[in-house]
């Protein structure tokens, strides 16, 4: 009998939960409306200094470990040289 009456209660709260979705979809998609309004996209300009700043970024990296690379490749060369 308990069983009945615990399958029942989780029909009753998924019918709730059903019932409720088309309002709460309506209220998110309202917040994110709202949250929409407030982000500002930046300009051209802002996208483009931006852009260049990535690229000096990346390539003044790639020179950094490309050098410590090389130390430590040469470093490794020079131990295993001399220990033969």
């Amino acid at each position: 009998m308990a069983k009945a009456a615990t399958v029942t209660s989780d029909e009753r709260g998924l019918v709730g939960t059903l019932r409720q979705l088309p309002s709460r979809t309506k209220s998110f998609l309202s917040d994110v409306r709202n949250e929409m309004r407030k982000v500002t996209f930046p300009s051209r300009k802002e996208v483009q200094a931006t852009t260049v700043v990535v690229i000096i970024t990346v390539i003044i990296f790639g020179i950094y470990f490309f050098v410590i690379d090389q130390a430590i490749g040469g470093g490794v060369q020079w131990v295993l040289h001399h220990t033969k």
